[in-house]
């Protein structure tokens, strides 16, 4: 079961925040301004959409693309130990 899905993925990268920040909070992932992650949350964040968008092939963003992004997030996740 992936904790990260392409839902996520689209959420963060088109979040109207320009510092949006992908962070796992009890089991959920949550789009977060930047600026709203506290020193609690720090350890929780997966990614920012600017690492997120490096990675983002020109064009559309496809299911595929989204999948392959949350794919390699939920392995993020995975390793903090969710």
């Amino acid at each position: 079961m992936s904790l990260i899905d392409r839902e996520c993925v689209r959420e963060l990268l088109q979040s109207r925040h320009a510092d949006a920040t992908l962070v796992f909070v009890r089991g959920d992932c949550v789009v977060v301004p930047g600026a709203e992650v506290d020193d609690a949350h720090k350890g929780l964040v997966i990614a920012r959409r600017d690492d997120v968008a490096a990675h983002v092939p020109a064009g559309p963003l496809t299911d595929a693309t989204l999948d392959g992004l949350a794919h390699r997030l939920d392995n993020v996740v995975r390793d903090l130990g969710a």
